[in-house]
């Protein structure tokens, strides 16, 4: 495998890479267009900033903006200037970034102007130690501490020359998604960016500069970063950015406007579109390739898709820790229903219960180890230990692997459910309930029934318009999978609880419970 030398800073290596093509549109947004010259030109100019306002190398900048060309902006400069930006979440209440402050510590804000408000809600319940404030596309007038972001680039002389960094050096930071309990601070290298837009970007999805991609996806999560800046950078392909959330009709309007070739999405958002009734025609689009993570795609979504647009959705499994994809479905190579198999340049295991790896056809455990693993979790030397083993990190996720190599997703760990003495796949029952022509989404826990024994819960979300009864559903599921795995209890709920990723949050499911006796 391809060595990274031992000095390396991304964003320089990034702006390097693409000076021949100075010209050439880098990002697109609604206010506009940025080229690759005016990217690195802004960057540098951000970086000049960050350490003129006292910044010193591996201090933190928060960064808290919505995906507009000022992101990759920011994110870049600070990587230039040897400082770690910290990308969150931009949905969050005043509590979470209160805690996100005090955890990193971080010494500046980089923040969109419509942001603004619940920032400084944060910053008055958290005291600590930021001296700069930096708004992007301010929506009125500004706290006296802060300074306009277009003010700053404007003001300030390009950095002549990059932070020396190492590749192996802390190059930024992501929250997880806190599905469960608080958000860890997941610390991630220069050439951990590197690695995925070499093993991925390029090897599995084949991007090249004739690309336009486009993430429902956005900046602040690993899937996004990747989506919209480490893989189209790292080939000079142009990157349609949006604001707004990325609902089925928001992101028709770019697919139609801005005739991206490849989109990034998530199963919950595949599934929204194809229920939309303004679903655009095949012909109104330029698709070539489709990506999908976050949780497993059902095949049913994944064929209804092929067959309107004629596009692979290729599945994959990433993670936080991982910075980005390392088990997928490739072009020439999709098998709907499973995730594929490992990307080259990871190696995975299954293990029991007992540690060792198990056989085909098993549930076990999914270890994966490869080059673009986290460091550690900040402050958190135990959850580190218990994720971070020696050369292979624990996902959290079960699979099972088939005799052809190919590995089918079978829920988290925390979510399994054993029935009857056997493992039941909470996924394999949603995706079966999904199959219903009336049935828009599903998610399935354990329930204990009048004999506290656990048994199947399905919540179902309905489509528009249609109809079904818990018989019918119960049924439909008893007609598909062995007895034992059918819901004994449905619910009809008009949403599910979610992440901000899309992943479905089971453990409120869990907690809201009510006494019922099965049928």
């Amino acid at each position: 495998m391809t060595q990274l030398p031992q000095r390396f800073n991304f964003a320089a290596h990034l702006f390097a890479s693409n000076r021949a093509r100075a010209e050439r549109t880098a990002y697109i947004d609604d206010q506009g267009r940025l080229s690759y010259g005016a990217l690195e030109d802004a960057a540098r100019r951000l970086a000049t900033w960050l350490l003129d306002a006292g910044l010193r190398r591996e201090e933190r900048v928060l960064l808290l903006m919505l995906d507009t060309r000022d992101w990759p902006v920011a994110f870049l400069g600070c990587l230039y200037a040897g400082v770690q930006p910290v990308a969150v979440n931009t949905v969050l209440k005043a509590d979470d970034y209160a805690h996100m402050l005090g955890h990193c510590r971080a010494q500046a804000v980089l923040v969109s102007g419509a942001l603004l408000p619940v920032l400084g809600q944060a910053m008055e319940r958290q005291p600590n130690e930021v001296r700069r404030l930096i708004v992007s596309q301010p929506t009125g007038a500004l706290p006296a501490q802060a300074l306009d972001m277009q003010a700053a680039v404007a003001g300030s002389p390009a950095l002549a020359a990059p932070a020396d960094t190492g590749a192996d050096e802390p190059g930024f930071w992501l929250y997880s998604s806190g599905s469960t309990g608080k958000p860890k601070g997941t610390v991630h290298s220069h050439g951990n960016l590197w690695w995925t837009a070499q093993l991925y970007g390029k090897a599995v999805l084949g991007l090249t500069d004739e690309d336009v991609c486009f993430s429902a996806a956005k900046l602040y999560f690993g899937y996004g970063l990747g989506n919209s800046l480490t893989f189209p950078l790292s080939v000079g392909a142009s990157v349609v950015l949006m604001a707004e959330r990325p609902t089925p009709e928001a992101c028709f309007e770019r697919w139609t406007r801005h005739q991206p070739t490849v989109f990034f999405g998530a199963p919950t958002g595949y599934a929204g579109m194809l229920a939309s009734p303004r679903l655009p025609q095949r012909q109104a689009v330029a698709l070539r390739i489709c990506s999908s993570a976050g949780e497993a795609l059902p095949a049913e979504i994944a064929r209804r898709f092929k067959a309107h647009f004629g596009c692979d959705i290729i599945d994959g499994i990433g993670s936080t820790e991982m910075l980005h994809i390392y088990l997928s479905n490739r072009p020439g190579d999709v098998r709907y229903g499973t995730t594929g198999k490992p990307v080259a340049g990871y190696d995975i295991a299954l293990r029991g219960e007992d540690g060792r790896e198990v056989p085909d056809g098993a549930i076990g455990d999914l270890y994966v180890q490869g080059p673009s693993a986290a460091l550690m979790y900040w402050n958190e030397r135990d959850k580190s230990r218990e994720t971070f083993q020696g050369v292979w990190t624990k996902s959290g996720d079960k699979y099972l692997r088939d005799a052809e190599g190919y590995y089918t997703y079978a829920g988290r760990s925390d979510d399994m459910l054993k029935v009857s003495g056997i493992y039941v796949s909470p996924f394999e029952v949603e995706a079966t309930l999904m199959q219903h022509a009336a049935v828009l989404e599903a998610a399935v826990i354990g329930k204990q029934d009048a004999d506290g024994l656990t048994k199947p819960m399905a919540f179902v979300v309905l489509k528009d318009g249609q109809s079904a009864t818990q018989d019918e559903l119960k049924a439909f599921v008893k007609e598909r999978l062995a007895p034992y795995k059918y819901p004994r209890f449905v619910e009809f709920v008009a949403e599910l609880p979610k992440t901000a990723t899309g992943k479905i949050q089971r453990f409120r499911l869990r907690e809201k419970q009510l006494p019922q006796s099965p049928v």
